[in-house]
Parts: C-alpha cells; sequence; structure tokens
C-alpha cells in the first residue's frame, strides 16, 4: 500500500489503527480490540476537531477519522468473512477517555495528543504482535499490511507531542490561550491537566524523579522533581508553563 507523508498538513492514504496494548489472545481477541480502537479513534478525533486550538492537532484529528474510517470497514469486511463477531461499542476505558475530552473545558489539545501518543505506542506492539504470531492468516495479512502505516502516525503524533510539551521560554505555550504566557511566573486558572498529564508534561521539560505532586487553589500543579542534580520545588500552570526553585 503506497502512503504519501505530508507532515504539514498530516496527510495519510493508507489505513492505521490505535489499540490498546495487550497482545492478542486469539482472532476474536484482536478484531474487539481493532474495533474498539478504530471507534475510539474516529469519537475521540471528532471531538478533537471542534475543541482543539493548534491547526497540526485538527489536521491530524482529521487524518485519523478518515483513516479510522476506512480501516473500520476493512476490518469489519475481514472479520465478517471469518465468522468473527465485531463489537459496536467503546469499553468502559475508552469510553471514559471519550467522555473526559467531551466534558473538558477548550482547548483540550495537550489531552487528545497524551493519548495519542499512548495509543499508537499500545497500537505498534499489538499490530507488530499479531503480525508476527497471529493465528488467523487474514487478519495476520491485515496487521502486516497496517503496522508500518501504524508506525507513521506514531511518527506524526510523536512530533506533535514534541511541540505540545516543549518548553516555552518565551514563546507561545503548547496550549494556547488568550493570556500572555510567562515562563517565569505560573498563571492562575482552571487547570484541566490530570496528575499524570502533569508528571509527563514537567518530565518532558527536562526534569526527573517528579513527585507529591497536587494541585493547589490556583489551579497549579507543584511538586518535587530533579534537574541536573538538583533537587527542586516545581510548578505546572494550566497554560503548560514549568517553573522550578531550589529547594
Amino acid at each position: 500500500m503506497k502512503t504519501r507523508h505530508l507532515f504539514a498538513s498530516l496527510a495519510a492514504a493508507s489505513i492505521v489503527l490505535a489499540m490498546p496494548a495487550f497482545a492478542a489472545d486469539s482472532a476474536q481477541d484482536f478484531v474487539d480490540k481493532a474495533a474498539i480502537g478504530g471507534k475510539f479513534e474516529v469519537d475521540s478525533s471528532k471531538i478533537a476537531q471542534d475543541k482543539a486550538q493548534d491547526q497540526s492537532v485538527k489536521d491530524f484529528a482529521q487524518t485519523m477519522i478518515r483513516d479510522h474510517g476506512s480501516a473500520n470497514a476493512k476490518l469489519q469486511a475481514v472479520a465478517g468473512e471469518q465468522k468473527l463477531n465485531v463489537p459496536a461499542a467503546l469499553d468502559a476505558q475508552h469510553q471514559g477517555d471519550v467522555d473526559k475530552l467531551r466534558s473538558a473545558q477548550a482547548p483540550i489539545d495537550l489531552a487528545y495528543v497524551d493519548m495519542q501518543r499512548k495509543a499508537h505506542a499500545d497500537a505498534v506492539k499489538l499490530f507488530e504482535s499479531y503480525a508476527r504470531d497471529g493465528d488467523n492468516a487474514a487478519l495476520k495479512t491485515f496487521a502486516q499490511q497496517t503496522v508500518d502505516t501504524l508506525k507513521m502516525h506514531q511518527q506524526m503524533i510523536g512530533k506533535i507531542a514534541a511541540g505540545q510539551h516543549a518548553i516555552t521560554g518565551a514563546t507561545t505555550p503548547g496550549v494556547k490561550t488568550d493570556t500572555t504566557p510567562n515562563a517565569a511566573a505560573l498563571v492562575p486558572g482552571a487547570n484541566s491537566f490530570t496528575e499524570a498529564q502533569a508528571k509527563q508534561r514537567i518530565e518532558d521539560a527536562g526534569y526527573s524523579s517528579v513527585s507529591k505532586l497536587a494541585k493547589d487553589d490556583q489551579g497549579i500543579w507543584r511538586g518535587q522533581a530533579t534537574r541536573a542534580g538538583e533537587n527542586l520545588d516545581v510548578g505546572l500552570d494550566y497554560q503548560g508553563n514549568v517553573v522550578a526553585a531550589n529547594k
């Protein structure tokens, strides 16, 4: 299958899925994970198109909707030929993630990107495993034909994530707001980062051993971390700014 990678527009002509990391125990198990993953990609990406702010995130979401619409149809056909059932609904975990995006205050760029990054890391493991060891020839071929494109999409979301998580300094933060970013001071405001996302954001800014994270009454995640051998107090505001001070 030929693909064309134009990162600026995030265009892709082939099919890709993002699924949980669990190795499939059987052909039906693979179909279950594939169908749930494909529906999650479409549902979450439709929300991102409406509530994301960065154009590269919107473009990636459109790519997911297009590719997974095709992928879901192909999976449905292959599974039908193999007399396998295709689940129509999300499982509790994926539905919970979709609900979080739907209820979150816009923009949701970082939350969506983080979900996509994890989903695609998991998907590469799943597809490589089934392409190598799958127990159904037709589905194994499907996995083999898909995994390279899946890796391409993983690279795309990795580049977007790097931009979203970059140390902002005097530049625009990854999560754009109407408030002028100030990397020297944390900005109070409603913070939609989860604890896991806050920890990841701080680590991506170059810190390690991030611990004791708690959100204060100003919406700022505060905790402890190390960098260059120093123990630091560290904070993360709703814009994505990371600021640290010596303990």
